[in-house]
């Protein structure tokens, strides 16, 4: 029984890393089981804990960050993957909070941020306590020398200024920029999926839940996070997200409709535009990437961008996503790919202009 166990830790441990969803996981599960009924709980529990999608199982991450006791029904071998990655956190805190003593005008490292991503690099790797937590943590940040003035008193009570170099960490904003850092000084490769599962990891823990992903309870939440504090310089060289053609594509209008999926009106926040799956989606204006999500109901795979002043557009339903949390973009640069995600009846992008958290009509600004 226990060389059975043993032999099911390790090929649900390997399929982890290609299930894409609730579904397939229990298909395998239920694979194995006409095989190994006897154990049939146990690979359900590591299938749905191991799993190394975006539906990342939050028993798991709850363990893991918010401690709790871990049943007596997990197997030995699975344990040892929570408590070493305890062990983990906890050698982050404390570098973290080194770190940010190096830090000046208010500025700190988002702790839950920089555990998200090493749980999702690291859980279920072997003894991720022993990676060099240092050399993890500075690849959030930068560090500058700079230099300030002194003032000493010498015995005789006499003070004398003079100048002196010191050296200050300053965390690095831009998601990809850090996966980078990550990748050289690290030496393992950032995946899509590593970015997918950090990112919701991070809403799971804020939360205590993935985060919404559709109506308004998501307004709500979008509107509830930080943007740039810097001016909206104006709508001049708004640029179509789907091209110079974009009116022919339009199979959905912004206002009151009827909804596909209820037959009910309902208000549309958005302009849909048809389109075949993989057609370039571009960013309207300038601005800074501040929602990645990858969801299957809702919205899909979106992106959310921020032009400065409480101006925001979002691009829903993508296929694939080009950008990272936190990085810089020009107006028509690529961000994505047309697709048919989330709550969707076909290829098509839904394309919302945000101000102040109120949705307006895209053709408003659209050339």
């Amino acid at each position: 029984m226990a060389e059975a166990i043993s032999t099911t830790l390790l090929v649900a441990k390997a399929a982890a890393t290609t299930l894409s969803d609730e579904r397939i996981c229990k298909g395998i599960a239920w694979t194995i089981g006409l095989i190994l009924s006897p154990i049939i709980l146990i690979v359900v529990l590591i299938c749905g804990l191991l799993s190394g999608t975006a539906d990342h199982n939050n028993t798991a991450v709850g363990l893991c960050f918010d401690g709790g006791v871990i049943s007596g029904n997990v197997p030995e071998d699975y344990r040892g993957y929570i408590e070493d990655m305890r062990s983990s956190f906890t050698l982050l805190e404390g570098t973290i909070a080194s770190v940010n003593s190096e830090m000046e005008d208010g500025d700190s490292l988002d702790s839950t941020r920089v555990k998200a991503i090493f749980y999702a690099l690291f859980f279920g790797a072997e003894s991720p306590s022993r990676v060099e937590h240092k050399r993890f943590v500075d690849a959030f940040v930068t560090y500058e020398e700079r230099t300030r003035t002194v003032t000493t008193t010498d015995a005789e009570g006499n003070e004398t200024t003079e100048e002196e170099t010191y050296i200050v960490a300053v965390p690095i904003k831009e998601l990809p920029v850090v996966y980078a850092n990550i990748s050289s000084v690290m030496g393992v490769t950032v995946t899509t999926e590593h970015q997918i599962n950090a990112t919701e990891i991070y809403y799971r823990v804020l939360y205590g839940r993935p985060a919404p992903t559709y109506g308004q309870e998501f307004d709500d939440w979008s509107n509830g996070l930080p943007t740039s504090d810097a001016p909206f310089i104006g709508a001049d060289g708004f640029c179509s997200p789907l091209g110079e053609n974009w009116r022919s594509m339009v199979t959905s209008e912004f206002g009151y409709r009827k909804d596909p999926f209820t037959g009910q009106t309902k208000g549309h926040g958005g302009l849909d535009m048809g389109a075949p799956k993989g057609t370039p989606i571009r960013s309207a204006l300038d601005g800074t990437v501040y929602v990645v999500r990858y969801s299957t109901s809702g919205y899909g795979y979106h992106v959310m961008v921020d032009h400065g002043g409480g101006f925001v557009t979002l691009y829903a339903h993508c296929s694939k996503i080009l950008v990272s949390e936190g990085q810089q973009v020009k107006a028509g640069d690529k961000i994505g790919e047309v697709g048919t995600t989330g709550r969707s009846t076909g290829n098509h992008l839904h394309f919302e202009v945000r101000i102040g958290g109120e949705k307006q009509n895209p053709r408003s600004y659209l050339p």
